[in-house]
């Protein structure tokens, strides 16, 4: 398998760090309901495991939040929010 140029792992550092950025803001709001802090809280640590590649661990992420992205309690600019971190996600292949 080719290495990833320093370039291109720079660039999805950049991308995980500004999903995890989005996601805490979530994960501190108190106007979102609890299962929905606790699924980005998840979110987060997928992100942060350094054993996985930056694909997997985009995918996981995006798996977790897929899941919950059609909870009817979440509130509208949480969904907005949610699906810009999953299209910058899904800009990381491996």
């Amino acid at each position: 398998m080719p290495r990833k140029s320093s370039a291109k792992k720079a660039e999805y550092e950049k991308f995980i760090s500004d999903a995890i950025q989005m996601l805490d803001r979530i994960s501190q709001d108190r106007g979102v309901p609890r299962n929905i802090r606790k699924a980005t809280t998840d979110v987060i640590d997928a992100l942060r495991d350094e054993s996985l590649s930056y694909g997997v661990r985009a995918s996981k992420a995006i798996s977790l939040l897929n899941e919950i992205i059609s909870d009817i309690n979440m509130p509208p600019q949480t969904r907005s929010q949610i699906l810009l971190v999953v299209g910058l996600l899904e800009r990381i292949k491996d």
